[in-house]
């Protein structure tokens, strides 16, 4: 008999935490120094609205969408939309609107540490890092600024034509520049002037910020990894947050314990929607839209189980970007292998770095009304918010027994400010969606047929969850319930 355990499912997230052999992300190992690598993957973890990503394909800036790996010297921009990058350890740096990140230097020491340099050219970005063990190294270059992060750090950094605000939010930070070193402590702000390379102005504060909550809330959603994997020496544990929100490991019966997402029937299949992303020096590597789709398509397998739909065990070694190889279960013969082959050739000068794959329509989780969204069976979690929508699985039986199940919500927005002289951040920050109904005091409000929030206090400010990169339709089925 199929049934889904919250015990195995902790016990089988925990042994993920025991690190497999990685598999070489490029074809290209060359060392920068003795005893280094660029044997690193990190992922696009987050996107909301309009954000792309120069692969150093020679393209420039394309579109993206969710879990793109990001490799060294790669380039971030969001335009009217923000995104987050989740490393291996399980940090992460999120990135506001109309804002660049380069990333210089991404590498793996001799001792399996990682080096990470990240430059904000413009525009703000948080940096979470985990109380990890080992003896990773986090870099965040501004203006003519070094700022050496250590474990644990917590930061906002703001740069635009003017100066820069670095705010630590937790730690201390060590900023290193052409004036000399600067100690910014603990709920301190660092204030640089680039006509004045003089020492930075600090405050004994941190001024509130409208994208402060965002990041106060996905620093949250990513803390309950980050207190697994510090038990453990694995170089990543990135993505399992997603995976115990968006599914659950399950009893399979004669197919063993299997990890499935929620909302998905038997007729659903993993690989039916997606893209193949090329690499120069790596080839195509598989991306998938799905909030959970990062630990699944780069280790273990997926196998079709009868009269349950296609699962997901753990196994093997860990693939980067070459990641053809997850596609090779089947499931006691049940199934023939997925259809899965990146393409032959290399993209031609001006054609897409990006080949969609749609062998149906996809189908996607939504909001339906300004205070009720609509769970959609075979979406696979598509559409739903990280972590503000509570428990899924109720929902998910639902959707999957009559084609579509529905939740009361409400919406809110932080309150905004014009720091650093930024005017983005007043109609551009991130609204929540809630379970349930809005309090007199929430700063609720209702989606406008513009697609924009219209709050009762806190102005408005623009709503989307989609990915970048668009696949051509949506499915639903049942009536609403």
């Amino acid at each position: 008999m199929l049934s889904r355990s919250a015990s195995a499912a902790t016990a089988l997230l925990s042994a993920l935490l025991i690190a497999p052999a990685l598999h070489a992300q490029t074809t290209d190992a060359a060392l920068s120094t003795p005893g280094t690598s660029k044997i690193r993957i990190v992922r696009l973890s987050e996107v909301r609205g309009a954000v792309q990503l120069d692969r150093t394909t020679g393209r420039g800036f394309e579109s993206a969408m969710a879990n793109l790996p990001i490799v060294e010297k790669n380039r971030l921009r969001t335009d009217q939309g923000v995104a987050e990058v989740e490393f291996e350890d399980n940090s992460t740096l999120r990135v506001g609107p109309n804002s660049i990140v380069e990333f210089p230097e991404l590498e793996r020491n001799a001792d399996g540490a990682t080096v990470s340099t990240v430059h904000l050219v413009r525009g703000i970005a948080y940096v979470s890092l985990v109380r990890a063990k080992g003896a990773n190294q986090f870099n965040l270059l501004f203006d003519q600024q070094n700022a050496a992060l250590p474990a644990g750090s917590h930061v906002r950094l703001e740069a635009n034509d003017t100066g820069s605000s670095l705010a630590v939010l937790d730690g201390s930070v060590h900023v290193q520049g052409q004036s000399g070193s600067t100690e910014i402590g603990r709920k301190e702000t660092a204030t640089f002037h680039v006509a004045d390379q003089g020492q930075p102005d600090i405050e004994k504060k941190v001024a509130a910020e409208s994208f402060d909550e965002w990041d106060k809330d996905a620093t949250g959603y990513h803390a309950r990894t980050a207190a697994m994997s510090a038990l453990s020496s694995a170089p990543y544990s990135y993505g399992l947050n997603d995976m115990a929100y968006y599914g659950s490991f399950m009893n399979a019966g004669s197919c063993g314990m299997m990890w499935q997402p929620y909302f998905v029937s038997a007729g659903w299949s993993p690989y039916s929607n997606g893209a193949w992303a090329f690499y120069p020096g790596a080839g195509y590597s598989w991306v998938s839209p799905y909030p959970w789709a990062w630990t699944p398509y780069h280790y273990g397998s997926w196998s079709m189980c009868p009269g349950v739909g296609w699962g997901w065990q753990p196994g093997g070694t860990w693939n980067g970007i070459n990641n053809v190889a997850v596609s090779s279960g089947t499931g006691n013969g049940a199934a023939g292998p997925i259809r899965f082959h990146p393409p032959s050739t290399v993209p031609q000068p001006g054609a897409p770095t990006l080949t969609l794959v749609n062998e149906r329509p996809l189908v996607r989780n939504e909001v339906a009304s300004g205070d009720s969204f609509v769970f959609r069976k075979d979406s696979a979690g598509l559409g739903i918010p990280r972590d503000t929508l509570g428990k899924l699985d109720k929902f998910s039986h639902q959707a999957v027994e009559r084609g579509t199940s529905n939740m009361h919500i409400y919406f809110s927005a932080p309150a905004t400010s014009a720091a650093m002289g930024r005017t983005a951040g007043s109609n551009m920050a991130p609204v929540s969606i809630h379970r349930g109904y809005a309090g007199p005091e929430s700063g609720s409000g209702q989606i406008a047929s513009n697609g924009a929030f219209v709050g009762s206090s806190h102005g408005t400010a623009q709503v989307s969850s989609a990915p970048s990169v668009s696949h051509a339709g949506t499915a639903s089925g049942g009536a609403h319930h």
